[in-house]
């Protein structure tokens, strides 16, 4: 009997593989991975493993072939990744929102102010702005709401300082420097978790038709890394976009908020 279990557990090692994921630290920081990997392991009994970047460095990564699939949240650069042949199977999955957070000091300062008068309030008093800098989801998304609502991108502007970090260490620069930033409200819930529910920076402008921060999922294309396990990613992808799965994710939250809405159903694009 020892060595029929043993001989199975041997046969059950075999096919395992270890499924490599580039990601967000948006998705890493609010802990929705650490919460997929145990179910996940446990049905396929592969090993999910991760490193977690901005958008722009993970489909690098992918574009690299150092990843089997890709888990992030930048719309125009997703499509131009599966253009260029890089990606394949691109899976829409969930949403939440961009938020503009300041320290509470400020707030006052935008009370009733919309999006766009929020932005040129930043310029016009000079008020401390933390952006990420690092070509992510997040920061693409930040600089295209500057250029299109602004008209401009303050780069050279001494008030606009640029992190190069993930999103929690930037909040966190944000923090210490009593400033704003733009940040998606999953890793804001994080950060306030994290903050006993009592953070220095607070929401200061959201709900903007503009502000909505949707994940995709996309397996690395076979034809372009002919080392990666395009089978596994598949696999991996159908079951993260399965009913089960999107349950589990559209349930998961902190301080009783949920972190993310599903959408694979719904979106087109």
């Amino acid at each position: 009997m020892k060595k029929l279990l043993f001989l199975c557990v041997l046969i059950f090692n075999i096919h395992a593989v270890e499924l490599k994921m580039a990601t967000t630290t948006s998705t890493d920081n609010t802990g929705l991975l650490d919460a997929l990997k145990p179910l996940y392991e446990k049905e396929s009994g592969n090993t999910l493993k991760w490193v977690a970047v901005g958008t722009g460095a993970a489909l690098k990564l992918a574009q690299d072939c150092n990843a089997d699939v890709v888990f992030v949240h930048s719309p125009k650069v997703e499509k131009e990744f599966v253009a260029k042949g890089f990606g394949i199977d691109r899976t829409p999955l969930m949403y939440n929102d961009f938020i503009l957070i300041a320290d509470k000091s400020l707030a006052p300062l935008f009370k009733n102010k919309n999006l766009k008068e929020s932005l040129e309030l930043i310029k016009d008093k000079q008020l401390t702005f933390i952006s990420r800098g690092d070509k992510s989801g997040t920061d693409n998304k930040e600089k295209s709401l500057w250029k299109n609502l602004t008209g401009e991108i303050p780069e050279k502007q001494a008030w606009y300082q640029q992190s190069g970090q993930g999103m929690l260490a930037s909040i966190m620069i944000a923090a210490e420097k009593k400033g704003i930033i733009l940040t998606d409200r999953g890793t804001y819930i994080k950060y306030e978790a994290n903050e006993k529910n009592n953070p220095s920076l607070v929401i200061v402008n959201e709900g903007d038709n503009n502000l909505k921060n949707f994940y995709s999922i996309i397996a690395v294309n076979p034809k372009h890394c002919k080392n990666v396990n395009y089978k596994e990613a598949k696999k991996f992808i159908k079951w993260i976009s399965s009913d089960k799965t999107l349950k589990f994710i559209g349930d998961f939250k902190l301080l009783n908020k949920p972190l993310f809405i599903v959408d694979a159903k719904t979106r087109k694009e």
